[in-house]
């Protein structure tokens, strides 16, 4: 089975893309850390289903693990579950030797490897992703966070992790709207970079949980490939990865946390992005439908409910990290395969954008 290899020198490490690669976690980890405290962070979904299997596998290697469980959702990626956790771990008695276990998705990645580059100033973590946005795209990568009220992810770090293991079969215990919401993220990667994979998902049936692991390692050496080029989003490439995100994140900050899911919210974003690459980049009516009817195949949302205001959306903008000095960074597609961040969307763009979001395409 495929391993991707994301290369950044002394921070390198390898993204293991396995069936059944959970039940080897522990040998893997000793391989990487012998002798080492583990604290395993999870949620209270993800434990129920995984968290013994983990647990067995890391005893067997002899490594001893402690497990901190953090309640299920978006609103979980916060200063107090920070708090709670790095007083917990400490209760533990792990300290800089020790090392930190991600079992989860997205929201328990991004909240363990924040608490891994603080903890004792920063120890080494694994993550072990276990919903398709973690393992496509937020495990790799190295950005960690918590979300303020203001917006999402507005505090964190860098962190690059030791090791990811990417398990596909995991993903059979997900409920169906958390299984397709992923979808989202894969679907951004197929129009950024590799416009053959619009095909290819067209032939998935958007309701087998079984994935293909050479799919999944084919997105992941996407984003590998573009966190190499540019690891601190400072030369614009890693940018290309915030495809329908600007306008996603903002309506996502618009509802309460966990009302809507994040690739419900990069849907929209999508659809958002695509009405602006045809307006401001020329894209075509064909490669902009190509991209939407695979949103529409994986019962992702096109339309904005009528209940979330335009004007907290871009409020939520404003302060968006993606804004420089003020300036809009939005990425456009001049046909899928080709992403771009253009300088010339205007806030009446993004107005009017939203608006159209409405409108049934």
């Amino acid at each position: 089975m495929p391993t991707v290899h994301v290369d950044l020198a002394e921070r390198s490490y390898d993204v293991v893309v396995e069936n059944g690669v959970l039940s080897q976690a522990g040998e893997r980890i000793a391989a990487l850390r012998p002798g080492a405290k583990a604290a395993v962070i999870s949620d209270s979904n993800v434990d129920q289903h995984h968290g013994d299997a983990l647990a067995d596998s890391l005893k067997a290697a002899g490594i001893e693990a402690s497990r901190h469980v953090i309640p299920a959702g978006e609103a979980s990626k916060s200063f107090e579950q920070v708090s709670c956790l790095c007083s917990s771990l400490a209760q533990a008695s792990h300290d800089r030797s020790s090392f930190v276990i991600a079992l989860g998705g997205g929201v328990v990645g991004d909240l363990a490897g924040y608490v891994a580059s603080i903890f004792y100033r920063g120890v080494p973590f694994v993550q072990i992703p276990t919903t398709i946005v973690a393992q496509v795209d937020s495990s790799v990568g190295g950005k960690t966070g918590i979300n303020l009220p203001e917006g999402k992810n507005l505090v964190g770090a860098f962190h690059q992790p030791k090791l990811v293991l990417v398990d596909p079969e995991v993903l059979r215990t997900l409920p169906s709207r958390e299984f397709r919401e992923g979808f989202a993220e894969v679907i951004k990667h197929a129009a950024i970079r590799d416009a053959s994979m619009l095909g290819e998902l067209a032939e998935l049936d958007p309701d087998s949980p079984d994935v293909p692991a050479d799919l999944i390692a084919r997105n992941i050496a996407i984003k590998a490939r573009i966190v190499e080029e540019d690891e601190r989003e400072t030369a614009g490439t890693r940018a290309l990865l915030n495809f329908g995100h600007t306008i996603g994140h903002g309506i996502e900050a618009a509802v309460p946390y966990g009302e809507m899911l994040h690739g419900e919210a990069i849907s929209l974003g999508l659809r958002a992005a695509l009405l602006l690459s045809q307006k401001r980049a020329g894209l075509s009516n064909e490669g902009a439908r190509a991209v939407l009817q695979l949103l529409e195949h994986f019962r992702l949302p096109v339309v904005l409910p009528e209940e979330i205001e335009s004007a907290t959306i871009l409020q939520r903008l404003s302060r968006d990290k993606k804004f420089t000095a003020g300036a809009i960074r939005f990425v456009l597609l001049r046909e899928p395969g080709d992403a771009y961040l253009a300088d010339n969307v205007t806030q009446e763009d993004l107005r009017e954008t939203v608006e159209q979001l409405r409108q049934t395409p």
